[in-house]
């Protein structure tokens, strides 16, 4: 089981150990600035990215377990055409060509030592081969006639949240578009189709609702050992498919299906985990008593899981990338927009409140 936690929140990188069986937070990193995205690569790297305002959008490595930092380059999108003009198909707003947000950071195939994804706003996907020295755009995705009518979801443009490598063939990618579903490819990026049939979209006319290149899924994970088993927290509701996101099937949660994170156990398909919510503009938990939901039965019944979380008057909000898991399955950790940090040892049966003053919690990961 991991004994180290990465916490990336609006004012810095915060390094949380376990203890004598008790979690703390051992040390922090690239203070005072915003940290939206963190991931540990197959070789210990540690990689944050940091949305720096009107300076850009930073890319730091770490070579040494956080201690010290260095600046890598980070994505850059073509030089938009003379001429042309695209513009948000809701909001009628230009789509910049420019890098707003690094939304997702995922390592490649097992096979292939230093690849990394990017996923980003507004919407492209970004390949290195190098571990992260530079990156590639994925112009079969980005030049795609169909990318244009993606849609801005809470974000004001389309962006690429979640990024899943099939651990059976590294060729096979899907990627999670908020607002634009579920998309993958099966020849290494060369061509995309949107699949998800299934998923329904209720802010929709009744024409447009099971559209699939119209959702907004909020996170879709995978797992490991049965690939073909995918997890959804969609914006109206939980998606569960069983052939690799071709087709989706909705699941009703009690006390809640909306959220924005969603887990599953690496080993056990059967096994998620959620944070729900109110929704749509209010966006805190039900009854103002914090609970993460799991399924041990692929959805036919949920347990509310409450043991260490606060019951009364919680308005903690959990983002898509605030909930992990750790590679045994065992552990499990999130953090909230209110600077809360939760680790469990037990698949959430006990709770540990690691923190109550974080800064603003964007991700959560465990490292090896």
């Amino acid at each position: 089981m991991s004994d180290t936690v990465l916490v990336a929140t609006r004012k810095g990188l915060f390094i949380v150990k376990r203890k004598a069986r008790r979690w703390e937070i051992a040390s922090a990193a690239l203070l005072g600035d915003p940290v939206t995205m963190v991931l540990e690569d197959r070789n210990g790297a540690i990689h944050a990215a940091q949305d720096m305002g009107h300076f850009g959008v930073k890319l730091k490595r770490s070579l040494d377990g956080g201690a010290t930092w260095e600046e890598r380059a980070a994505p850059t999108y073509p030089p938009k055409p003379e001429g042309v003009e695209e513009l948000d198909p809701v909001r009628r707003a230009p789509v910049p060509w420019t890098l707003k947000t690094v939304w997702s950071l995922e390592t490649g195939g097992k096979s292939r030592d230093g690849e990394l994804w990017c996923g980003t706003i507004p919407g492209g996907l970004f390949r290195s081969r190098d571990g992260g020295e530079s990156w590639s755009i994925v112009d079969s995705l980005w030049n795609d006639p169909r990318r244009k009518q993606w849609v801005g979801g809470g974000a004001d443009f389309p962006g690429i949240h979640s990024i899943m490598i099939d651990p059976r063939n590294p060729n096979v990618i899907r990627i999670g578009v908020s607002c634009a579903g579920l998309w993958v490819s099966r020849d290494d990026g060369a061509t995309w189709q949107c699949e998800g049939k299934g998923m329904r979209a209720e802010y929709l006319p009744p024409e447009m609702a099971y559209e699939p290149s119209a959702q907004d899924p909020h996170r879709i994970v995978q797992c490991q050992r049965s690939p073909d088993r995918l997890w959804i927290q969609h914006h109206n509701g939980i998606f569960r498919s069983t052939d690799a996101g071709t087709t989706c099937t909705e699941i009703k949660a009690p006390p809640s299906s909306f959220g924005f994170a969603v887990v599953v156990h690496p080993e056990d398909p059967d096994r998620a985990w959620f944070v729900p919510g109110v929704k749509d503009q209010f966006r805190y938990p039900v009854d103002g008593a914090l609970v993460v939901t799991r399924t041990t039965d692929g959805g036919e019944s949920f347990v509310a899981l409450r043991e260490g979380l606060p019951q009364k008057h919680a308005y903690d909000l959990v983002y898509r990338h605030g909930l992990d898991i750790d590679a045994s399955g065992n552990r499990l950790a999130f953090g909230s927009t209110t600077g809360n940090l939760w680790i469990s040892d037990d698949q959430g049966d006990h709770w540990q409140e690691v923190s109550h003053n974080l800064p603003p919690v964007y991700c959560v990961r465990f490292a090896s």
